[in-house]
């Protein structure tokens, strides 16, 4: 690695195109980004942020920033530029007598997770271990405990950032509370986030798992689950995921291979109560496979890891929904069993319980009220098979249009600001836009869902 100085600091994490360490360095998650930066700056704390940031502002370079790097359009590198890169900071220091854990902005999931489960505590994470807490927690931060905890966002209590002019701040409710609101939902638009302080909640075993059905039964099947998660407690939180079945046990011959629908659910609260209220899953019919149990939150967060691994070529489109109708749950049926590539995925899951207690106000997180979201994701292989799997994915989409409302900031990809809009509604991107002007009014801070300030 080079060393290189800025604001007066000499900066020890750069690595140029010519270091052996470059091309690992300027991969991302999804496999379909190839971008190529001037330097990535490797930071271990605020400070070398605020360097690196300088340095960037001297040079005119266009500015990415690295947390876990799953942005699904790639914001966290880009070509020509400078990549401040946070994954070396990792610091996770949790408080049992608060309940409360303050997580560096290089943290993945899996490793707070691990760290606050070993004191019986959680907070709302993602659905994927290996997803960076920064970027899903700045855009509200949708998973498996939110119908019990809320987002992710709603449990935040404090966040350290860098602003565009290099200084450091700190948000939350009583220091610089509308910087706070905004940072709750509106992504990386108005600096560098480097901690986050969250309150954490008691947290045993969960009852989780999956229970596969056949694709034939997909329309009834979903029909039940929407029907008996119109009475489910806060407690329970719902994924469906239409998907093939991988060719290997604990999948059953007859469905290896197969596009089969998951139902997938997390009950967190008392294992007793959690197995009467997941009975009627169970009841739905047969599945062709249960593995409905009790387990570690840790493994829960990790079950879907190895469907998405790393260096897949991935697209994706997503909307919130008012309800599962039954029109919706046709369309997404009839378009699931067209699927282009074995290693797509269809998830649909339920929103309400404590997402939708939290005032519309508080944070700048929209579309609380929604239902359900669904996402149309594939993946695949080979980038010449891009065009199959993309117009699949917008064919679906578009058929889904009449039953949205907004949609969620995380699941955006390059779909311009129209749709930036639309995870937002009119009166909270203005109120975006205003701090925009604050906090960013020169757009350092555009790679990302962007809200432009008023002069741009």
């Amino acid at each position: 690695m080079t060393t290189m100085t800025g604001a007066g600091r000499r900066l020890q994490g750069v690595i140029l195109p010519s270091d052996p360490g470059y091309e690992a360095a300027r991969r991302v998650w999804n496999g379909s980004i190839d971008r190529r930066p001037a330097l990535i700056v490797r930071c271990r704390d605020a400070e070398e942020v605020a360097g690196a940031l300088a340095y960037a502002r001297k040079q005119e370079l266009l500015v990415a920033v690295r947390g876990g790097g799953h942005s699904i359009p790639g914001h966290s590198v880009c070509d020509d530029g400078i990549v401040i890169d946070l994954s070396p900071m990792k610091a996770v220091e949790a408080d049992l007598d608060r309940s409360t854990a303050r997580a560096q902005a290089g943290v993945t999931w899996g490793e707070f997770d691990r760290a606050t489960q070993e004191l019986g505590l959680a907070t709302t994470g993602g659905q994927v271990s290996t997803t960076g807490i920064a970027g899903l927690t700045l855009g509200g931060g949708v998973g498996w405990l939110m119908r019990k905890h809320g987002l992710a966002c709603d449990n935040l209590l404090s966040v350290e950032l860098v602003t565009a002019d290099g200084e450091r701040v700190t948000a939350s409710e009583h220091e610089n509370p509308d910087l706070f609101w905004g940072l709750r939902g509106g992504g990386g638009n108005f600096g560098i986030a480097t901690s986050f302080e969250y309150q954490l909640n008691p947290l045993g075993p969960v009852l989780a798992g999956f229970a596969v059905h056949r694709a034939a039964r997909a329309v009834e099947v979903l029909r039940q689950v929407r029907d008996h998660l119109a009475e489910a407690p806060d407690e329970l939180t719902t994924f469906l995921v239409l998907f093939h079945a991988p060719p290997e046990p604990p999948f059953p011959a007859d469905l290896q291979g197969k596009l089969v629908l998951a139902v997938a659910p997390c009950y967190a609260g008392p294992l007793e109560q959690g197995e009467q209220v997941v009975a009627p899953l169970r009841a739905l019919g047969p599945p062709g496979l249960d593995l409905l149990q009790p387990m570690p939150y840790t493994a829960l967060q990790t079950m879907l890891d190895a469907s998405v691994p790393p260096g897949l070529q991935h697209y994706e489109k997503s909307d919130f929904l008012g309800e599962l109708s039954d029109a919706a749950i046709d369309t997404i049926v009839a378009h699931s069993l067209e699927m282009t590539s074995p290693l797509s995925q269809v998830i649909v899951a339920q929103m309400g319980g404590a997402v939708r207690r939290v005032d519309m106000e508080e944070t700048a997180f929209s579309h609380r009220d929604a239902g359900f979201f669904y996402i149309v994701a594939p993946f695949w292989t080979e980038p010449a098979e891009a065009d199959v799997h993309v117009a699949w994915t917008r064919n679906f989409w578009e058929a889904m249009r009449p039953f949205a409302r907004g949609v969620y900031v995380n699941f955006l990809g390059d779909e311009g600001e129209e749709r930036v809009r639309a995870a937002y509604g009119e009166a909270t991107y203005e109120r975006l836009v205003a701090l925009k002007n604050r906090f960013d009014p020169t757009n350092v801070f555009r790679l990302n869902q962007n809200i432009p300030p008023s002069n741009a």
